[in-house]
């Protein structure tokens, strides 16, 4: 493998000439930065990335901390990021901790010593431990992509407003003329979960609609258990006319249990999901859902995370993005469509 000496030998000037030629730190003649080139070309010379970045200070890498890549609306965040950092010049070191504190700890350390230029996080659960983790890493600088409302100085914060988009699933059931809903929410223990359950129970408040305990069933965003819970929904003697899903994954399961009941959706019992994950619109049917801006979410990440890298700021900043609602064909008509807040 050719080195820099040998690029220097053949171009028949010094390493120095060399290294400015490549990294464009000095003026050289043209008629040298040609033969410098031509000799590159002939040998097949690659700089050592290494190299270069112990002497710029940075090795153009991002870290990505996250909780799975193999959920859709994680997978599709982080493509959206991989393919920003691909635009702008950066390597991507994806670290899947599955919400294991030891590997979170693990990663965050092989990152740190990999000198990662920055570090996005996108963990669907935020323990204490893993916050005294990520506030011992405060030197690398950090841009936390979901944990809600949560502000911390030490990073910047992508806000997804999940509250707004329960509420926003709720009303629409609501308008449309649903009074007895049900819901399947994800996991409490997460922002993504909490945060549109609470909206969802907030749009009920608000239009006086009490809701039903026995209609609500907890869910984990896998389609399993958005099939177990309208099991268990519709196995009550009065059922709710719509249910609202915390995650499309849920909805899909859930559709397939009222499938499997003999009950069709949405003439028989409407279903809204929210992520608006690229499948959503293959369900069968297709499914009403509230969009989350994925691709903008990493855009924006990254973005955020490339100007704390080369401005060096230090104060905390936060983007929020907003929730959009999808109309497909899952929901129908409820029996108070004329029905008026």
């Amino acid at each position: 493998m050719a080195t820099i000496k040998d690029v220097a030998r053949r171009a028949g000037v010094s390493t120095t000439t060399v290294s400015h030629v490549i990294n464009k730190t000095r003026f050289v003649a043209e008629e040298t930065k040609a033969a410098v080139r031509a000799a590159i070309q002939e040998l097949h010379y690659s700089p050592s990335a290494v190299a270069r970045s112990l002497k710029v200070n940075n090795t153009k890498t991002i870290g990505l901390l996250a909780s799975s890549s193999e959920a859709p609306y994680f997978a599709e965040i982080i493509e959206a990021v991989e393919n920003s950092c691909f635009d702008k010049g950066y390597t991507m070191i994806l670290c899947n901790s599955h919400n294991d504190l030891e590997r979170q700890r693990a990663c965050l350390s092989m990152l740190a010593q990999k000198r990662v230029d920055g570090l996005l996080v996108m963990c669907a659960e935020y323990p204490p431990a893993l916050l005294a983790m990520l506030e011992d890493h405060r030197h690398i600088p950090m841009v936390v992509m979901d944990w809600g409302s949560a502000q911390h100085d030490f990073t910047d914060t992508i806000i997804d407003n999940a509250f707004a988009g329960g509420r926003m699933a709720a009303r629409y059931l609501i308008e449309r003329g649903h009074r007895d809903i049900g819901a399947i929410p994800g996991s409490q223990e997460r922002n993504t979960g909490s945060g549109r359950y609470q909206g969802f129970l907030r749009a009920l408040q608000e239009a006086g609609i009490q809701p039903q305990p026995e209609w609500i069933v907890q869910g984990d965003f896998e389609p399993e258990s958005g099939w177990r819970a309208m099991n268990q929904i519709l196995a009550q003697k009065q059922r709710p006319t719509a249910v609202f899903c915390g995650g499309d994954i849920m909805a899909m399961g859930a559709i397939c249990a009222a499938d499997e009941l003999g009950l069709r959706v949405p003439q028989d019992i409407s279903v809204i999901g929210y992520d608006n994950i690229r499948h959503a619109r293959y369900f069968t049917p297709a499914l009403t859902t509230i969009h989350q801006p994925k691709e903008r979410l990493g855009q924006s990440a990254l973005a955020m995370l490339i100007d704390r890298i080369t401005s060096k700021r230090e104060e905390a900043q936060v983007i929020e993005v907003q929730p959009v609602l999808v109309e497909r064909r899952s929901v129908a008509d409820g029996p108070f469509r004329d029905y008026r807040r």
